[in-house]
């Protein structure tokens, strides 16, 4: 008898010391979510946003400014290139921020950046791209040598001009939008906060 009293003290020390080790060790099995942990293997294509009005505008931009690119570079002579220079940065300059927030917004990067205003950040670009490709498809129109290559940038220029525009037009839509939301958010986060504190009278007098 003595014997069992003894073997029954002694585990219920070793449990005790071993909860006891157990809360102190700092090797605690995680329990993060396997979904809460971010890196480039949780990346997938969201084809929602390439359906859709904005993403398919993208795919055009880019191919558009592309093909705009290349015609220009094709060009081996020029007098003056101001104008063939001024057509190449922009298109070039149009095509990389334009495929970058491609990527971004089909594969859902722009998410992991709350603090960044992403239909601002849109409307910027696509606003500045639609100035800047019309002003530099008139530039080439009435500085080209009349070569196909010329003429074919002059059209590919326009047609991105007016991709780019109609974009433009939706991304203000969709700024008005998110801007109304916040609106309202703060709206109703401010009417809760003043029914909190209607609700505590205490508050009220240290107020007073």
């Amino acid at each position: 008898m003595r014997g069992g009293e003894e073997l029954d003290g002694f585990e219920g020390e070793a449990s005790s010391t071993s909860m006891i080790s157990g809360a102190s060790s700092p090797y605690q099995p995680t329990t993060e979510p396997v979904s809460q942990r971010r890196g480039l293997a949780g990346l997938r294509c969201d084809p929602d946003y390439l359906r859709g009005a904005l993403g398919r505008l993208k795919v055009a931009q880019v191919i558009l400014a592309l093909i705009a690119f290349i015609c220009i570079e094709t060009i081996m002579e020029c007098s003056p290139c101001e104008g063939l220079y001024f057509f190449e940065f922009v298109s070039c300059s149009a095509f990389v921020v334009t495929g970058v927030l491609l990527i971004l917004f089909s594969l859902n990067l722009h998410m992991r950046i709350p603090q960044i205003n992403w239909s601002l950040t849109d409307l910027v670009n696509t606003g500045l791209s639609t100035f800047f490709f019309f002003i530099a498809s008139i530039v080439l129109a009435a500085l080209n040598h009349k070569t196909g290559a010329e003429i074919a940038a002059v059209i590919f220029g326009f047609l991105a001009t007016a991709a780019y525009a109609v974009s433009t037009f939706l991304a203000v839509q969709k700024w008005r939008v998110s801007i109304r939301q916040q609106s309202a958010n703060d709206y109703i986060r401010a009417r809760t906060e003043s029914r909190d504190v209607d609700g505590r009278p205490e508050i009220q007098r240290l107020d007073t």
